[in-house]
């Protein structure tokens, strides 16, 4: 495709833009917007917050049943319709599509004391689960264990074991434990482990040496152990006394294990008024599970979509906004797993789902380092409600920094116990890790705003906590989030005009993401492919209005007909290697089941089922694109077989989302989904 193509488009749209641009609220009417904006509070949500930061909500726990009736409660009590906790079988043997469910977990001690070597001294405590319960890895087993402790380093090969005795012994590790426990168990007879794992690398990584990092080991793994997770700074003093040849001895007490269980997924609705439409839903979202504090990850986003569902019930009640079309629902599950075995086990509720709004991570204060996002979809399922939550971010934008600025705004959406600075939400491409994927996995196709902090450098660990929670970002994340689902149940013809001039301004982005990834590309041939599968991408993104409009007019093609026309020129621009390979090979399509991403939480359903077909790890595993790694390009792989596209045009795609990559890497993928039984050819 040649360059000017995208100038072309650019040029389409610059004289429809302002239509939007110069409304004064996005979307909605000034009166609905004024009313979210005033209802709304902060303050409620971050209470809630409080109440269930005390928990800790580990699947299938007592922390985790508390704190799915602290939800149900208050759904009831703000008066949501259908309140229940549904519950699904955790038994570690139950399927549900690609999620092997993994068995509840509790815990009622984990003591981590040093022996003093001298008669009459006191022992020293390390770690106690009863103080803090993320200093207990989940999965750990019970046992009562009095033994040494040997340095190491990372514990993850054979040569940080080599010229140590480990058997009878703890071992004092800096990676996961879940990552540690096989090797240092089963192979060096190790009898428990201290982890001192780091969070997640941000450029805060390491600086505070007090952080403790909530842990895991394998559910499924047949070597049972426990572990406990301590600070930096504790395991610095461990290791200093160790390197000058001191003996530790520790003595650890814990009494935890798992158990079959069930996933329960709290639900609420505010049914929808239509007769015939109210059986299409628009859905909220967050994950209920996490160590205590879990304040922004994610109590944030829980009690923020609860504090959604109380302000819509509250308004809709008292007549202030109308009664959507469609139907409302809330969702609290536990993260992904929860997600799967809800929408496999109740296929009908997944059938009604048209949208959903994901919160996780939203109320990350200053002290957070926090950035808030509003993130779209992946390339593999185009739709314009990301757009719509962009909208009304981009109004809060606006209007926070106009207060910010000058002291005064129509809507400045601050809480009287938050913060005053601006929004600054970014609007990202797609990235992965939480419930989003599962919506958005091709088994389900369900559009899904994904709204969330990143970076976040106290996250999973017990800094987490609610101090550091922003009412005003609460308020903020909610307004976004109310405003978009009500917009989506109210959605029909009549809101179609305000959709094509979000759906303009989208286009008008692409082109500038094209030029963007040109620039970084080294050959022709892969810009020219990213341009033209990027062009492409326009169809489906103008047909995606039609999940939630019949559009009996055809408005979207009168009004979209210029970027038709461009569409249709561009195979012009396919590369002559591409050419040469479209039509050598049938297209392939995913298979009806299982449903579900195929790595998912504490299990990987395509490391399973290839290490018991003999399969080789897939390169593209472990592949680096210049904007995307292996589990995302195998994400999308999946995703793209959708029985039209072969290996060469699957390949394309990634390769327009996350960069180019050889082709032979992506056959040699879809070849051992095929293997398995997750794809097949179409003939």
């Amino acid at each position: 495709m040649k360059r000017a193509g995208v100038v072309v488009i650019a040029a389409t749209f610059v004289g429809a833009l302002p239509s939007i641009a110069q409304q004064r609220t996005p979307l909605l009417g000034e009166k609905d917007v004024a009313a979210l904006a005033n209802e709304l509070s902060g303050e409620t949500a971050k209470r809630n917050l409080e109440g269930l930061a005390r928990l800790h909500r580990q699947r299938g726990s007592a922390g985790f049943h508390a704190a799915a009736e602290l939800v149900a409660e208050r759904a009831l009590a703000y008066g949501l319709s259908d309140v229940a906790i549904l519950q699904f079988p955790a038994d570690g043997k139950t399927f549900y599509g690609t999620q092997r469910s993994r068995p509840g977990w509790d815990a009622e001690e984990g003591e981590l004391e040093e022996v003093r070597a001298k008669s009459g001294e006191t022992n020293v405590k390390i770690a106690s689960y009863r103080a803090m319960p993320i200093v207990l890895a989940e999965d750990s087993e019970s046992a009562e264990v009095t033994a040494e402790l040997v340095d190491v380093g990372e514990g993850t090969k054979d040569s940080d074991y080599a010229g140590k005795d480990i058997r009878g012994r703890m071992v004092l590790v800096s990676a996961q434990p879940g990552a540690v426990q096989d090797l240092a168990m089963a192979r060096f007879g190790a009898v428990g482990i201290v982890s001192y794992a780091q969070n997640q690398k941000t450029a805060w990584w390491g600086e505070n040496e007090n952080l403790i990092r909530w842990g895991h080991l394998e559910t499924f793994s047949a070597n049972k152990t426990f572990a406990f997770m301590v600070s930096l700074k504790t395991a610095r003093g461990l290791r200093e006394r160790l390197g000058r040849g001191e003996t530790i001895r520790l003595h650890a007490v814990v009494k935890a294990g798992q158990h079959a269980s069930n996933y329960e997924v709290v639900t609420a609705t505010i049914p929808g008024a239509d007769a015939k439409l109210k059986e299409e839903e628009i859905a909220f979202s967050c994950h209920l599970d996490h160590q205590r504090p879990g304040a922004n990850d994610n109590a944030s986003g829980c009690l923020t979509i609860l504090e959604v569902a109380r302000t819509l019930q509250k308004l809709i009640g008292e007549g202030k906004l109308a009664r959507p079309a469609r139907t409302i629902r809330f969702f609290w599950p536990p993260e992904i797993e929860g997600t799967l075995a809800l929408l496999n086990g109740k296929p009908e509720l997944a059938r009604r789902i048209k949208a959903a709004v994901h919160m996780d991570m939203v109320g990350g204060g200053p002290a957070t380092k926090a950035v808030f996002h509003v993130t779209r979809g992946p390339m593999s399922l185009p739709s314009f409600v990301h757009d719509v939550a962009w909208a009304f971010a981009e109004f809060v934008n606006e209007q926070s920094y106009k207060f910010a600025a000058t002291g005064s705004a129509e809507h400045p959406l601050v809480a009287p116990e938050g913060g005053k600075e601006p929004l600054r939400a970014e609007y990202s491409a797609y990235t992965m890790g939480s419930d989003h994927d599962v919506y958005q996995d091709s088994s389900f196709g369900i559009p899904a705003i994904y709204l969330n902090d990143w970076p976040d450098r106290y996250i999973h660990t017990n800094f987490d906590a609610a101090a550091n929670i922003d009412t005003t970002k609460l308020k903020r994340a909610a307004f976004i989030g109310a405003a978009s689902g009500y917009f989506l149940a109210t959605m029909g013809d009549d809101k179609l005009q305000a959709v094509l001039d979000l759906v303009q301004m989208r286009t008008l982005r692409t082109a500038e993401e094209i030029r963007w990834k040109r620039a970084q590309v080294t050959t022709p041939c892969d810009g020219g492919e990213i341009e033209r599968f990027e062009m492409e991408q326009v169809r489906p993104f103008v047909e995606s209005v039609t999940r939630l409009t019949p559009d009996t007019l055809q408005i979207r093609w009168v009004r979209m007909g210029k970027i038709a026309a461009n569409i249709e020129n561009n195979s012009e621009g396919r590369c002559v290697q591409t050419r040469l390979t479209i039509g050598r090979n049938e297209p392939f399509r995913r298979r009806a089941e299982p449903k579900g991403p195929l790595v998912v939480f504490g299990y990987d359903y395509f490391a399973e089922h290839a290490k018991a077909a003999g399969i080789a790890t897939p390169k593209l595993l472990t592949y680096e694109g210049l904007w995307g790694s292996g589990e995302e390009y195998a994400y999308e792989v999946l995703n793209f077989a959708d029985g039209r596209r072969n290996s060469q045009e699957i390949r394309d795609a990634v390769s327009a989302e996350y960069g180019p990559v050889p082709l032979d890497l992506v056959e040699e993928y879809l070849q051992a989904l095929e293997k398995i039984g997750v794809v097949e050819r179409v003939k």
